[in-house]
């Protein structure tokens, strides 16, 4: 049987494209080399395309994606997991694990995917968004507040600030990340992701309680060492864990992502659950959160990567119906 030749995109102009790297290489050391040919595609911190640079048994970069089977675009933040290199792969005429273009760009705009989650009656965190160039601002939510960028990931250009001095230079930070700005209401109550696998019929994970080794949920947090801990199940009631999975995967049917995403919620102290994002291309090492929901939801890691690039493969062949 003929091996299914996968590329493998990393990298990227976000400022997560170190983290981008760390995911692809878990990627590649985990896909099977009996049933997977890979071949790595690196994009240079300035758009360039690169030629392989992880030391894997890889083939040879090709020049275009010509005779690849499936791509899996293991890429965060702005410039991939914003809907533009789904639209390339889109133009290219070749599968392609993940959301699709228009979930891709809805979801990375904080604004606008919570916009949508209203609109349907899914439960979001209030927020005030601000454009450059605003008027004045009035905080309704007392201190602290969450300042972010509207169209970024990873918890970068982010501040908690506990006074109005602290405020206006959050947002000072994040308008150097973006045109838009979200202010958003302090919850008080427990983090849980949960992470959603499909394409038409998707499914939720056991979820999981985010606990910080710091102040809050940050990038240090994120990605150093001992900088959180994930408690599965999250310690909350049975009832808020159902609720997690139902609006996680509520969401994800509402903005038509498919293949993968992880739902970031909060459940307050009454047991109310709120979405505040969803992350179609989340952290992807075998220790990512995404990944060990999955993992203690009785699919191994190996195994998950496999699911996704078959999902990819149905889903091109469904969509070709469609294309005239």
């Amino acid at each position: 049987m003929a091996k299914v030749r996968v590329a493998i995109v990393m990298g990227g102009r976000s400022s997560e494209h170190d983290v981008s790297l760390d995911s692809a290489r878990s990627v590649l050391d985990a896909l099977d080399p009996a049933r997977y040919e890979t071949v790595t595609v690196e994009i240079a911190r300035d758009g360039r395309s690169a030629v392989e640079t992880l030391p894997v048994p890889t083939s040879r970069v090709p020049e275009s994606l010509a005779g690849v089977d499936v791509v899996f675009p293991v890429l965060h933040g702005p410039f991939g997991e914003d809907g533009t290199v789904q639209g390339l792969l889109e133009l290219a005429n070749v599968p392609y694990v993940g959301a699709g273009v228009t979930a891709s760009a809805l979801c990375m705009d904080k604004d606008l995917f919570k916009s949508v989650l209203r609109d349907k009656g899914i439960p979001v965190t209030s927020s005030v968004t601000l454009l450059r160039g605003f008027d004045g601002f009035e905080n309704p939510f007392g201190f602290p507040v969450f300042v972010k960028p509207a169209r970024l990931g990873s918890s970068i250009g982010i501040t908690k600030a506990r006074s109005e001095d602290e405020l206006r230079a959050g947002i000072e930070l994040a308008f150097q990340h973006d045109e838009k700005v979200l202010v958003e209401e302090f919850v008080r109550g427990v983090e849980v992701e949960c992470s959603v696998l499909g394409n038409e019929k998707p499914v939720a994970s056991i979820p999981g309680e985010i606990v910080a080794n710091s102040d809050w949920y940050d990038y240090s947090a994120k990605y150093d060492e001992g900088g959180m801990d994930l408690v599965i199940p999250p310690r909350v009631s049975d009832e808020a864990i159902e609720r997690v999975q139902e609006l996680s995967v509520e969401a994800f049917r509402v903005t038509e992502c498919e293949g993968m995403a992880r739902a970031d919620c909060f459940v307050r102290d009454d047991g109310e659950v709120l979405v505040n994002e969803l992350n179609t291309i989340p952290g992807f090492t075998a220790t990512s959160v995404y990944a060990k929901l999955w993992e203690a939801s009785g699919v191994p890691y190996p195994e998950l990567l496999d699911r996704l690039l078959q999902l990819a493969l149905e889903r091109h062949g469904d969509e070709r119906k469609y294309r005239h």
